[in-house]
């Protein structure tokens, strides 16, 4: 029986051509490091890092109904959410155990974007189905965007040229849409799974190559480097971040797991 082959990012040669350690990672083939985890790790800690963790899986959810799935599906209360602003969450299961854990992003009124966990978007999409019954408009998006972490305490520096928000007025855990690198309708978030503040940024795929390119060059004075999969563990880590799979499964409770606090 053949492997069933992985999948890509949209920069994959340029990740190749970086150098590269490409390695499998929930089912795509994904840049794992390119100089040594610590040399990266200690970059994000100081200066700034960019990973491509366009991996990841996005879905739309609108409508009528979109805040109703999502309340019955997440442990968070959604409904505190306003346009421009984003809360951790999870999706439980009868069991008590966590199905995913996620970002909820509210776009506007009846118009909210999931973030998911690479391993998880199918199972994930099919227990949103599930239990949309009542209908609200569920879209996967997950192959039309790349998602770039900027991660640093200089990333806010290194990104500002790039656009007209002034990221400095973005507070944390919420975002703002607008032009980057040219490149419009960009979601410029203020999150990250590394404690080092910074910015994840959606972008469409065929702006991928482009934005990349740019915030390259716009953090050359800042040290920018590209960080692997490897130093995005060990900064998690350092910050006792849930990874699913490894920390949280359908087996574990939020409590178990010290989620208390989205429950």
């Amino acid at each position: 029986m053949e492997a069933t082959p992985l999948k890509t990012v949209a920069l994959h040669d340029t990740h190749q051509q970086l150098g590269a350690k490409i390695v499998p990672f929930a089912g795509y083939a994904m840049p794992v490091r390119y100089s040594s985890d610590l040399e990266e790790h200690h970059t994000v800690r100081r200066a700034v890092g960019i990973f491509d963790v366009s991996h990841m899986g996005e879905f739309r959810v609108r409508g009528p109904q979109a805040l109703a799935l999502i309340q019955r599906t997440t442990t968070n209360d959604a409904s505190k959410l306003t346009p421009g602003k984003a809360q951790y969450s999870c999706l439980p299961n009868a069991e008590g155990g966590i199905v995913d854990d996620l970002l909820v992003y509210m776009l506007a009124e009846e118009d909210y974007f999931l973030v998911v966990n690479a391993s998880n978007i199918d199972k994930d999409w099919s227990w949103l189905q599930a239990h949309n019954t009542e209908g609200a408009a569920m879209e996967n998006v997950s192959d039309q965007l790349s998602l770039f972490a900027v991660q640093g305490p200089k990333a806010a520096a290194a990104l500002q040229s790039l656009t007209a928000v002034d990221l400095g007025t973005i507070p944390y855990y919420s975002f703002t849409q607008g032009t980057f690198a040219g490149a419009a309708e960009v979601i410029i978030s203020a999150t990250g799974y590394t404690g080092a503040g910074g910015f994840e940024l959606y972008v469409p795929n065929e702006h991928a190559a482009r934005v990349w390119a740019q915030i390259m060059e716009a953090g050359k004075p800042f040290g920018i480097k590209p960080i692997g999969l490897g130093a995005r563990d060990t900064l998690r880590l350092e910050m006792g971040y849930c990874l699913y799979g490894n920390d949280i499964t359908d087996t574990t409770s939020p409590l178990e797991a010290g989620l208390g606090w989205i429950t």
